[in-house]
């Protein structure tokens, strides 16, 4: 079997899954967990012609998904166990009796299972097989290591919420600690969420695939979102250093090409409206810019619509 996350409108129930004819059951027993946690046991599917997957074993979690969907218009992809196409016996078998090997809910004591485990010498790809779940989901659990012990103590006693939780986990020790005594400062306030994101970065997030340099060559720091599966630089101000530097060599680049290159401000967007397709030798030149979050782009051959209509008067 192959493990992977499928989004929810590609999947669909399976004719061999003993209760396909039936209503809809009742999954009022196992929404809260799973809207707190998500899906934590892959569903088994098998794909069809169509390029959708059939759920042959999970049908509880596949309408718990669909609820919490139509509640609050998306859920994230499910992991799933993706079967052997066309093979009606193993798939009824599969229907009869899922895996054996359950994850405790809460996740805390997943965590501790799994550095159990890591700690006697398991890799992150056994512990994933070994409870029928993905890579990503055991590196995710594996993140809460990174949490000061008090921290995790307010997590498992449901005083901290998980959005929270997973922000910290990119924290270092240092700012954990700090952001833990605005949280037991009845007179302070502790950002939490998204605010608590822009808290950690200071007001940047700056993802590492906006960098025009070499990541092997940065000095700083990186920290990683296992759970939004992205990776961000801790320093905002090291990496406009290093960035503006990278955007300077562009620059220089593409003039030692016969180019002549303007950098926009910061911030600063290039509306293809303003601007007119010109060729090099028509005197287009190259126009550099670069968003907040450090993203750049380089626009080639334009010139300003204003200067195509002065150079057309001067012409007429």
């Amino acid at each position: 079997m192959e493990l992977k996350h499928i989004p929810l409108d590609r999947l669909k129930l399976a004719a061999v899954n003993m209760r396909h004819a039936r209503k809809a059951p009742d999954v009022s027993d196992i929404l809260p967990t799973i809207r707190s946690h998500g899906i934590l046991q892959p569903l088994l599917v098998r794909e069809n012609c169509d390029g959708r997957f059939e759920v042959v074993a999970g049908r509880r979690r596949y309408f718990a998904a669909r609820t919490i969907a139509a509640e609050t218009g998306s859920f994230d992809d499910l992991p799933c166990a993706v079967m052997r196409a066309g093979d009606d016996t193993q798939a009824l078998e599969a229907s009869l009796v899922e895996n054996s090997a359950r994850l405790d809910p809460d996740p805390m004591t997943r965590w501790e299972t799994f550095s159990r485990l890591v700690k006697q010498g398991k890799s992150v790809d056994e512990i994933a097989q070994t409870f029928g779940v993905t890579d990503l989901m055991v590196e995710r659990s594996l993140a809460l290591g990174n949490l000061i012990p008090k921290i995790r103590r307010a997590y498992r006693d449901e005083e901290i919420d998980a959005e929270t939780i997973r922000h910290l986990t990119m924290a270092s020790k240092a700012r954990q600690k700090d952001w833990l005594a605005l949280h037991e400062d009845p007179e302070q306030w502790a950002p939490t969420g998204y605010q608590l994101k822009r808290w950690l970065f200071g007001g940047a997030q700056i993802a590492t695939g906006a960098a025009l340099f070499s990541l092997e060559d940065y000095p700083g720091e990186i920290v990683t979102d296992l759970f939004g599966e992205r990776s961000y630089f801790a320093d905002a101000n090291l990496f406009w250093e290093h960035q503006n530097a990278a955007v300077a060599a562009e620059r220089d680049s593409l003039a030692a090409k016969d180019w002549e290159v303007e950098i926009l401000e910061i911030g600063k967007h290039f509306h293809s409206w303003n601007y007119a397709p010109v060729s090099k030798k028509d005197g287009g030149r190259v126009y550099i810019t670069v968003s907040n979050a450090g993203e750049v782009e380089v626009h080639k051959g334009y010139l300003t619509v204003k200067e195509v209509r002065r150079r057309e008067q001067a012409a007429a």
